[in-house]
């Protein structure tokens, strides 16, 4: 329990909005703490919601971390949370597919960018994990990448492990013990110094950044791993 004892109680999150490319808007939840600290941009897996960060991005806050926690267009809800940017969609006859999150991951972007001249983490949950992984390669000002259960989600089985070789900042990757073996190869093309994989050694683990829930067999140590990473690239 040393690990989230450590931790102080929610802090309280303000729904903010903004427009993607292709003019659909998205649904976020802000954690903010000051215009000092960096940010991290957190984006949920499939079927799901900004609500699967809301016991994550507190505890994110209390490392020294402005937090958003955003409704990609592929979802539907957590935690009692509905996916709002996916309702909008829908009545407004947008694609929702998992490619066409990526729109609503560079919005977010853009809007941190506007607010912050720092450095940024992505963190992304199952197949935004790998759009976010995308995402830091062709944008300029991410200083690393959080990525639980990345995988080839669209279509062609090397789209990901193409669009990320060479990917030249911190990667921190959580897989299960089934995942491990896949993940390895589909991150092959980044560099060992820049690249983290965890499994956990004991349980089998769990898909997506859900794995950090209390609930979860094994959070703590998922929490570990996670937080010598986050350690290690601030030093």
């Amino acid at each position: 329990m040393f690990i989230l004892a450590a931790f102080s109680p929610a802090e309280a999150q303000k729904k903010v909005s903004f427009r993607a490319s292709d003019g659909l808007m998205v649904t976020a939840d802000e954690y903010f703490l000051t215009d000092s600290l960096p940010w991290i941009l957190m984006f949920h897996q499939s079927a799901s919601s900004r609500g699967e960060f809301r016991e994550i991005a507190p505890k994110l806050t209390r490392l020294g971390y402005n937090g958003l926690a955003v409704d990609l267009r592929h979802g539907r809800e957590m935690n009692f949370i509905n996916n709002e940017t996916n309702q909008a969609a829908l009545k407004n006859n947008y694609s929702v597919s998992m490619k066409d999150a990526r729109h609503d991951i560079n919005a977010a972007i853009n809007w941190v960018a506007g607010r912050s001249e720092l450095p940024y983490i992505l963190f992304g949950s199952s197949f935004s994990a790998s759009l976010a992984m995308i995402a830091a390669k062709e944008n300029s000002l991410p200083n690393a990448v959080i990525a639980f259960s990345p995988g080839e989600f669209f279509g062609h089985p090397e789209i990901v492990k193409n669009a990320v070789r060479n990917l030249d900042i911190p990667v921190f990757i959580a897989a299960t013990k089934q995942e491990f073996p896949y993940v390895t190869e589909l991150s092959s093309g980044i560099g060992l110094d820049n690249k983290t994989i965890f499994t956990p050694s004991e349980i089998t683990g769990t898909h997506g950044a859900r794995a950090l829930w209390e609930s979860e067999e094994g959070s703590q140590e998922y929490w570990l791993s996670l937080l010598i990473f986050l350690n290690r690239i601030n030093n």
